[in-house]
This record gives structure tokens, C-alpha cells and sequence, in this order.
């Protein structure tokens, strides 16, 4: 049974550039009143039926926050129309009517109003609204004296313990520390198990695939997906990952502009990061995302990645090398690093100038940043060229294990 029925949204917003702010300033200034429309929402189609958890990912300013306010009626549809079948609460300004002289017993009474309780319902949840809180004796103290986390808590106590059909929910899952954070999330289960529908805007997407039952990608305006969260994350993240790229190909291309006789970028060559007597010498590095076949610094998990190694040889007498990588995390763990003698008792036959390539099916890392070193070195390890951080990439995942490598594995009871 259908409970939220978005069809054919648009919403925009002026934009005004310097707006005059009062009266006689709009009346003398009128150029003043010059604004830009900025379109936030692009034909929405949206249903939702009840008892489905819903979350809303993007971007910022992508219009996630605008639809939900819509669905509230804080706000209304340029074009389009919103039906709702239900009594809604949503949970978008935590703390709405706080006043900071009032204690937080009296500011119960003041927020639960605003979400349309009467006294005689606020006082049969009082005391369930100050447990939760985990603010104890301070419940009476004024809440000026409350830190930011105490005051969200008490906020979130109280728009939770609202019953409704439909809830709204816009970035505040993060409340408080890790043991009420925990709390929030369970007894978001908790209203879920319940059959309440759940409509969530979050940047969390570990909560966000835990929590829904279908995930709406928001880009730009215009609803890009609609499917189960681990499918729209993952072509989330796809499009956050190739702006990345995006910008170091910009990069690239500025480089190349300010050095025309540089066919590549400039290797870093700082005496900390760069030892070697240069008899072979490292001239450029690049990751290839083997899926694409593209230059690349933002990888999945999954992917394979090979690594380019342009080289010179600047002494006719070294006729072979051992080449190594490492990979260390930004926090400086070494995460892995091999050479071709440990593979297998193996050095490499070098020209004058040449490229080495390294491939790797499937990178696994977990998500992070990490930084490649390369070397070229003799067999007993006195160095041609090592290079310390020569590529900073990342990687990113939708599963969201702990650790440094990702291991293949799977789970069975018997």
C-alpha cells in the first residue's frame, strides 16, 4: 500500500545577489533585487509503500534535504504533487523550541508540543523520554549549561519517542557518542520492526544499507537510481570516484602546460622521499584501473590495478634489476610489499630506456589512502632508484570490514 507518492516534482529557489534588507533599501536599491533561480529539484517520481525504510544518498546541495521538507510541507512543489497517507513526525532540526533558560524537563514539554502531542501523552512518556536521554540528574538543570552532545540527546529522546505512521529522518543518526549512536540506531530498528515508514537522508552509508530496504541515488536535481542500497551506493560512490579522477586528469593537464618538455608529471625528487645512485633512474609512475584500462587513482576493492614504471638507464654496465613495490596506508602501516627476487629469485633484463609493468587481479585493500613506493635495486639491495610515496590513491568499498586487506571468505553453520 502506497503511504508517499511524489509525482513529477520540481522545486527551485532564488538566488539574490545583494538583496536589500529593509524596506527602504528594496524601495531606492532596486537593482539590488537581481537573483538567479536555482533549480534544486528536476521531475522527482518517487513511491514509497508503507513499512519500507527509504534512504535518500547524494552530494551535498544534490536535493535531498528539499525533498524531504517537502514531504513535510514546510515548504511546497514549484510543479508536481506530494500525497501522503499517514500522520507524519520527522526529525529535521533537533531541538526546535529549546529555550536555553528552561530546563530540560520544561523543554520536553515545549518540543513535544511542536510534534503535536498533548500534555496528557507527554506526561505517560516523560519518564521513558529522560531514560533514553541518559541525562539523569541534569534533566533539571537549564539547558544553557548542557554540552552540544547532551543537548542533541535530549532532542533525539524526544522527537524518537513521537508515534507516527511516517518518519522523516534528515542527518541525525549521529548523535552523541558511540554507546548512545548505537542506542539511536537500534531503536531506529526498533520503530522499523514496528511497520513505521522510514524516509532517511544521510551521508552514513553504512547505516544506510544496514537500516533500508531501497536506497534513491539524487544527483544534481534528478533521481539517478532507485534500488536495493548496496547497488545504488555502489554507483554512488562510482560517480564521486571519477570526479576524483576527474580532477587529477585537470592536474595532469596543467602540468603537462607549464612543462611541455615533461611528457609526464614531475616526479617527486626530494632527498627524503628519493635515494639511489641513479644508474637506473625512475621517470614516471601510473595506476591503471585494468576495468577501464585507464589512468586512475580511485579504485574498488574489487579491482585489479596495474602499475607502469617508465625507466632510463643512465650506466651501460647495469644489465638487470630487482624491481619492488610497497604499499603503506596514510597512517604509515605497511600494508604489503614484494620485489621480483622474492617472487621468484628473479631480476629483470634492462634497455636503455623501457617500461615495467606490474599487475594485480584484485587489489583488496580496505577502504582508505594509501601511498605506492617504487625501487629498482641490485640483488642485494643497494638501490638504483626508490622512490617513498611516489602516487597517493585511494580505495573505496560498500562493504565496510575493518583491517587492512580484505579476505576472501564466506560464513556457514553446520
Amino acid at each position: 500500500m502506497e503511504v508517499i507518492k511524489i509525482d513529477n516534482v520540481y522545486k527551485s529557489f532564488k538566488v539574490y545577489y545583494d538583496k536589500g534588507s529593509t524596506f527602504k533599501e528594496r524601495i531606492l536599491f532596486k537593482n539590488r533585487n537581481r537573483h538567479e533561480l536555482h533549480k534544486v529539484l528536476k521531475g522527482i517520481n518517487l513511491n514509497i509503500n508503507k513499512g519500507e525504510v527509504v534512504g535518500l544518498i547524494g552530494e551535498n546541495g544534490s536535493g535531498k534535504s528539499t525533498l524531504l521538507k517537502l514531504m513535510t510541507k514546510i515548504i511546497y512543489p514549484d510543479k508536481g504533487k506530494i500525497t501522503i497517507y499517514g500522520k507524519i513526525s520527522s526529525l529535521l532540526e533537533l531541538g526546535a523550541g529549546f529555550h536555553p533558560d528552561m530546563t530540560g524537563r520544561e523543554n520536553i514539554y515545549t518540543n513535544a508540543s511542536i510534534f503535536g502531542l498533548t500534555k496528557k501523552e507527554i506526561d505517560s512518556r516523560l519518564n521513558k523520554i529522560i531514560e533514553f536521554s541518559e541525562l539523569g540528574d541534569f534533566i533539571d538543570n537549564p539547558v544553557r549549561t548542557y554540552s552540544s552532545g547532551m543537548y542533541m540527546r535530549l532532542a533525539f529522546s524526544v522527537a524518537i519517542n513521537v508515534d507516527a505512521e511516517i518518519l522523516l529522518v534528515d542527518e541525525i543518526l549521529a548523535v552523541g557518542d558511540a554507546s548512545f549512536q548505537a542506542k539511536c540506531f537500534k531503536k531506529m530498528q526498533e520503530i522499523k520492526n514496528q511497520g513505521t515508514t522510514i524516509v532517511i537522508v544521510s551521508h552514513d552509508l553504512m547505516s544506510i544499507e544496514k537500516l533500508c530496504d531501497k536506497a534513491v541515488w539524487i544527483d544534481e536535481g534528478y533521481k539517478k537510481t532507485e534500488s536495493k542500497p548496496h547497488d545504488a551506493i555502489a554507483q554512488y560512490l562510482d560517480k564521486i570516484m571519477n570526479k576524483e579522477d576527474v580532477k587529477y586528469e585537470n592536474k595532469v593537464e596543467e602540468s603537462r602546460e607549464d612543462e611541455e618538455d615533461n611528457k609526464n608529471i614531475k616526479l617527486q625528487n626530494k632527498d627524503e622521499n628519493r635515494t639511489g645512485n641513479k644508474k637506473l633512474e625512475i621517470t614516471s609512475v601510473k595506476m591503471i584501473d585494468l576495468e577501464t584500462n585507464s589512468e586512475k587513482y580511485n579504485f574498488k576493492t574489487e579491482n585489479g590495478v596495474k602499475i607502469i614504471i617508465d625507466y632510463i638507464r643512465n650506466d651501460r654496465e647495469v644489465v638487470d634489476t630487482v624491481v619492488g613495490i610497497g604499499i603503506f596506508r596514510n597512517d604509515g602501516i605497511n600494508c604489503y610489499g614484494t620485489n621480483t627476487y622474492i617472487d621468484n629469485k628473479e631480476k629483470l633484463k634492462v634497455k636503455d630506456n623501457g617500461v615495467i609493468e606490474v599487475t594485480i587481479d584484485k587489489i583488496q585493500l580496505i577502504e582508505g589512502e594509501y601511498t605506492l613506493d617504487i625501487a629498482l635495486h641490485e640483488e642485494y639491495g643497494t638501490p638504483y632508484d626508490y622512490i617513498r610515496r611516489i602516487r597517493t590513491f585511494n580505495i573505496y568499498s560498500t562493504v565496510k570490514d575493518t583491517g587492512v586487506f580484505r579476505i576472501e571468505h564466506k560464513f556457514s553453520i553446520k
